[in-house]
């Protein structure tokens, strides 16, 4: 939920707090594809389409696009449950790029079969 906490000098969600909420889900769905780490290395196509407000669910739903060798393109939608009853509106969109990593940092393959549980 948004809190004032989280606002921009006008009032609305700070555009930041929003892009760590998706970084956040992007890593979820990315790990669990690659069953084990993962990092951002990019944010492609980030659109800010309607202001979050305090009060405001923000929902986010990822898709993984592709799987390469070591990386995976996401694609996440923000949608705003407003005023957390109302009706939902999407906010935000962006395509991430993750990379599955081993524990010294260096990237790893993705399992071409995705882990048990998906």
């Amino acid at each position: 939920m948004a809190m004032p906490a989280d606002t921009n000098a006008a009032g609305d969600i700070f555009g930041g707090w929003v892009l760590s909420q998706m970084d956040l889900a992007g890593g979820i769905a990315a790990g669990q594809r690659a069953g084990g780490r993962v990092v951002t290395i990019a944010v492609d196509q980030m659109k800010f389409i309607r202001p979050v407000h305090v009060g405001d669910v923000l929902c986010i739903y990822s898709r993984i696009d592709r799987v390469g060798t070591s990386s995976m393109g996401i694609i996440l939608e923000a949608w705003a449950l407003r005023h957390r009853y109302g009706h939902r509106e999407k906010v935000t969109e962006a395509n991430f790029t993750m990379v599955a990593v081993d524990e010294d940092g260096q990237p790893r393959p993705v399992p071409k079969v995705p882990p048990l549980g998906d």
